[in-house]
């Protein structure tokens, strides 16, 4: 009797679980009720400034040029990024939703590794059109068109998703145990994979070489498209035309600037975890896959004067 006992008991604790439970803040949950308003205010300006921007590029023909298609990328890949983390947030905080099931987190475990990338490596493609424009302008038309648009698109979302897809497919082979209860409030793939009684060993090392090499590389290619545009403009001597090629990357640094600043405090806090209390993380995850989403569209509507003008004749139409 007493054998059979403990089989049944070993059966019971490596049976598998058919969903997870998402904690957020599990050392202060009162947190929830004060961020769900800022947060939904956040998600509501993020999808109603880049819908615009959509819009605006869709229907204004003058903006139907090679720079603004690629920022239509920009656009629907934070979208995507919000919609695929936001409203479960939001529906924990509201509803005390947390249960989430085993396919659903892996698939947003992929949509955020993969579509993170790829707004990466579209910063790269924005960087080298400016080094094209600045660099080599008679250049430009034939150099950035429209079949480059499609390549690079093609490009941005092939090696992205092909070398993301590895990281929920290892999470998703490895053997959970009863303890189904994930101190997050998104399937982050380290948050998810220390549930498991399996060596997850593999499974860190995938992800943290995959991450750095793509992101790694974009931003190594970034930083040298910039320092050649830097080099090309002191060189200009027209007066005034200096300011004016800087002026139309300004709003590229900017964009950049906002997106490798809070990753590189996520990436800052997760490595200080022990001095840093385990809700920090999570709210700046949170706030990683929001603020830049719901920046991007309005520094290019601020900075751009064609798209602003574009975004009044839409509010005309209306």
């Amino acid at each position: 009797m007493r054998i059979l006992y403990m089989a049944s008991l070993s059966n019971y604790s490596t049976a598998p679980i058919s969903e997870f439970l998402l904690i957020c803040f599990p050392n202060y949950q009162t947190w929830q009720h004060w961020l769900s308003l800022p947060l939904s205010l956040l998600f509501l300006l993020a999808m109603g400034a880049n819908t615009t921007l959509l819009l605006t590029i869709r229907l204004e023909a003058s903006l139907h040029e090679p720079m603004y298609y690629l920022l239509s990328l920009l656009s629907l890949l934070d979208i995507v990024l919000c919609l695929t983390v936001i409203p479960k947030v939001l529906a924990i905080f509201w509803f005390d939703l947390r249960s989430i099931s085993f396919s659903a987190c892996f698939l947003q475990m992929f949509i955020m590794n993969s579509f993170l990338t790829m707004e990466s490596c579209t910063f790269m493609v924005m960087a080298y059109d400016r080094y094209v424009a600045i660099c080599h302008p008679l250049r430009y038309p034939s150099i950035i068109t429209d079949q480059f648009v499609i390549k690079a698109t093609i490009f941005v979302v092939a090696r992205n998703a092909l070398f993301s897809l590895p990281v929920p497919v290892l999470s998703s082979r490895l053997t959970y145990c009863t303890q189904n209860t994930i101190k997050n409030c998104i399937c982050t793939n380290l948050s998810v994979s220390k549930l498991s009684c399996d060596d997850i060993t593999f499974n860190r090392l995938y992800q943290f070489v995959a991450g750095w090499t793509l992101l790694g590389s974009d931003l190594v290619l970034i930083v040298l498209s910039y320092s050649f545009i830097l080099r090309a403009v002191l060189r200009i001597k027209a007066e005034g035309a200096a300011a004016k090629a800087l002026s139309t990357c300004g709003s590229h640094f900017i964009l950049i600037l906002f997106f490798s600043t809070v990753l590189l405090v996520l990436v800052i806090t997760n490595l200080a975890r022990k001095r840093i209390p385990p809700d920090v993380p999570i709210l700046l995850n949170i706030l990683h896959h929001l603020i830049p989403p719901a920046l991007n569209p309005i520094v290019y509507g601020v900075r751009t004067k064609e798209i602003k003008q574009g975004i009044q004749k839409l509010l005309r139409r209306l």
